[in-house]
């Protein structure tokens, strides 16, 4: 079994995605470094209305896909939080024909995660994602492997009790007003003074 790392910011915005809408399925993408297919850096937050391969997630898609080759990053694969509770495995995630669609497009290894919705809470204590990789047109279970893993869940419990998840803006967001920033640089660079506060 392989390991697929997430960095601090990446695995902040999932868990915060998916809090933000507890009643909602929501679905992202997960960026990574050219070159390298085991190491989410960052995600962008695509919807919460519809997850399924449609003409806004394709514009999303190519926004993002341009957004992230300037800052030398590519789509490296997906990831989704179901609306029901227990629903967390490949075979019951959201949106899980665009993920393979993703998988098709990428060079390597797609990787595939999914909220643990049971593990998502104030006091977080393991990695609330389980995860996926594509290997041959299948998708196998890896190993989720968070970055700094204690202080960034006590930051995760930090954001979630002040209520961040609000400060969170997803692809859906900026449909409804293009004035919010999907790429959520207010985010990315308030979370570094965070992370150092655990």
């Amino acid at each position: 079994m392989s390991d697929v790392n997430f960095s601090a910011r990446a695995y902040c915005k999932i868990m915060l995605h998916a809090a933000k809408y507890p009643h909602l399925a929501v679905n992202g993408l997960l960026l990574g470094a050219k070159g390298s297919d085991q190491k989410v850096v960052d995600v962008v937050p695509l919807f919460h209305q519809c997850l399924h391969v449609t003409p806004m997630a394709e514009i999303a898609l190519i926004q993002v896909e341009a957004k992230a080759a300037q800052q030398g990053l590519h789509i490296l694969g997906y990831y989704a939080a179901a609306e029901n509770f227990y629903d967390n495995h490949l075979e019951k995630a959201p949106g899980a024909r665009l993920a393979d669609k993703i998988a098709e497009n990428v060079s390597g290894s797609a990787v595939f995660a999914v909220v643990d919705n049971r593990a998502l809470s104030i006091n977080m204590s393991y990695a609330a994602l389980k995860v996926w990789q594509s290997k041959e047109s299948r998708w196998s279970k890896a190993r989720c492997v968070v970055e700094d893993a204690k202080n960034t869940f006590d930051a995760v419990s930090n954001l979630l009790q002040r209520g961040a998840m609000r400060e969170l803006v997803d692809f859906d967001n900026y449909l409804d007003n293009t004035e919010n920033d999907w790429n959520n640089e207010h985010f990315n660079r308030d979370l570094p003074q965070l992370l150092a506060m655990y």
